[in-house]
């Protein structure tokens, strides 16, 4: 009797296990397939963030290049009303963007030098007014100036052959 009892239980017990091991199979894969599903989605977020940033580039692209044409337009519409005006009137159109650098360049310069000739007046070392008075940016601003004027004239010298 206790044979038959001990091979029900165990027969029992091992066809539950074998009844409860897909359970636990399903459960592992299903745990996996989620883990699989959010790398996925976090995969698909990062495609979309990255989709984004380009037609923000894109965006600005384009706005640089119609910048760009609306300048070159206003080039044309100029020399266009240069050419049928007066020399006179081309001459003076001509001048207005470089005396107005002259002007701004030259007040800057002017509180510059102020600023340097009131301190030595008071009685500063020179070496300790200039690093003070000239620094990294002065210096930025004086290239800036600078570059503007002696690469601007070839550029648009290439630009026009």
């Amino acid at each position: 009797m206790l044979d038959i009892l001990s091979g029900g239980l165990f027969g029992s017990i091992f066809g539950g296990l074998f009844r409860l091991a897909p359970e636990v199979l399903k459960f592992f894969d299903k745990k996996n397939e989620r883990a699989h599903e959010l790398s996925m989605f976090t995969l698909q977020t990062d495609l979309e963030k990255m989709r984004g940033q380009f037609k923000m580039e894109e965006k600005y692209v384009d706005h640089g290049v119609a910048q760009l044409d609306a300048i070159q337009e206003a080039f044309k519409e100029q020399s266009k009303t240069a050419s049928s005006s007066y020399k006179w009137v081309a001459a003076a159109s001509a001048l207005v963007r470089p005396s107005i650098t002259y002007i701004i360049f030259g007040l800057y310069v002017a509180v510059k030098v102020t600023a340097i000739c009131y301190a030595l007046s008071e009685g500063a070392h020179w070496k300790d007014v200039l690093p003070a008075h000239w620094d990294a940016d002065d210096f930025g601003m004086l290239n800036m100036v600078l570059t503007f004027h002696f690469l601007g004239r070839p550029i648009e010298k290439y630009q026009k052959s």
